[in-house]
Order: C-alpha cells, then structure tokens, then sequence
C-alpha cells in the first residue's frame, strides 16, 4: 500500500526507537559476525577432517552419537544468535568479549557437529523427536538422571523461549546486559546436562573429546557469568 501525503505516518516501531549505531559500532558488530562465520568454516573443516567418510564404525542414524550432534547444533546455534544479538546491546567490553568467545567456540563445534553427520552418512534431521537419544541406555545399559529429567520433544534444556529471545532484542544497556547473563547461565546449564548425557552413551573418541570440552568450558563460564551478574545485580 502506498501511502499518500495526507496519511498518517506508520506508528513507530520499537526497533524504530532504538539508537542509531555508530558507524565504529557498525564495524565492531561487523567484524564480530565475520568472526563468528571463520569459526562455523573451521568447524566444518575439521569435522570433515576428522570424521572419516564411510567407515565402518560411524554411529547409526538413531543413535545417540547422531541424536546429540543434531541437538546440540540447534542448542548451539541459539547460544551464537544470542550472543551475536547481545554485542548489538550493550558497549560494556567484557560482557562484549566474552560473548564473542562464545559465539565464535560454539559456532565451530556446531560445524564440526554438522561436518561429522555428513561424513557418518546420517541425515542432518530425525523423524524422531529431539532429545530422543537421552532416553537410550547408558553404557551400563541403565539409564541416568538425565533420561529421567527430561520427555523427548519437549524443549532443550536451557533453550531460550521465543518470548526471552524477543525480549533480548527489545533490551538495551544494562538491562541487555543481566538479561543476555540469566539466558546464558541457564543455557549453558542444559547444553552441560546434554553433554553429560552423551558421555554415558558414547565411546566415540570425537564426541567425548567435544562432549568433555563443552562440561569443562562451559561449567567455567556460568561461574564467571554468575560473577559478573553479581555485579550488576
């Protein structure tokens, strides 16, 4: 519809009423994608070079292997909109740098993850629900407290509803910054439990080698992220 001089104009949006950027913002946040993009090839890459085409032994399309690099990808994938939304939200530069550490790391073990279920031959999707795999045995044929913690098909741990996503991007300052800070703990909390869960399911040398990374790192960051939540409580 075009509108005519005698028309009202549009009520603005709340994206309208936000700041303009600077063109060295613009550059920084530029820059930051950019960054996030190198990490996601990498990823890909050493997935690639690491995951044999073909082999014998590659996990199967339902298994848990499969089932965790298809889920974690998605968990991941969220954790590096957030953080890439959060640089877009705020000018302190430790909450910025540790933000661009997390997207950038886990934008490369979601290529990884992704090159991994192309060169096992299993497809990048499942007919079965997400978090099925949690629900196979352990590796002692049991079950563990993850598998009872969580329904197939109910959200991931940790994910972020689509109402805090756009409350995420409606914030800004300060206000973005605790935000951005209570989602990540919490996600980061459920990609742990996930990563927990596949280590009692696996003997796959390249999954407990990312798996045992992601408990390690991500532990490390939801102590410091709760420090700096502290702070700005």
């Amino acid at each position: 519809m075009v509108l005519s001089s005698a028309d009202p104009a549009p009520a603005s949006s709340s994206t309208d009423a936000r700041p303009e950027r600077s063109p060295a913002r613009v550059r920084l946040i530029v820059a930051g994608a950019l960054l996030v993009l190198v990490a996601l090839v990498a990823g890909v890459l050493l997935g690639r070079a690491t995951a044999p085409a073909g082999a014998a032994s590659a996990p199967a399309a339902e298994s848990a292997e499969a089932g965790f690099s298809r889920d974690m990808q998605t968990h991941h994938n969220q954790a590096v909109e957030m953080s890439l939304l959060l640089r877009d939200r705020t000018d302190d530069e430790e909450v910025r740098l540790l933000a661009l550490d997390i997207a950038t790391a886990q934008a490369q073990q979601a290529g990884q993850m992704f090159a991994w279920l192309t060169m096992w031959g299993v497809p990048q999707t499942s007919t079965e629900p997400e978090m099925a795999w949690m629900a196979l045995p352990t590796l002692d044929g049991g079950h563990d407290e993850h598998s009872d913690a969580h329904t197939p098909g109910e959200p991931m741990p940790g994910l972020a509803s689509p109402e805090e996503m756009a409350a995420l991007r409606d914030a800004e300052g300060l206000e973005a910054e605790v935000l951005w800070l209570e989602l990540m703990i919490e996600h980061h909390e459920g990609g742990v439990e996930m990563a927990e869960a596949v280590l009692v399911r696996t003997e796959n040398e390249l999954v407990t080698r990312l798996a045992g990374g992601v408990v390690q790192l991500q532990q490390k960051e939801i102590d410091y992220m709760t420090e700096l939540l502290e702070e700005r409580s």
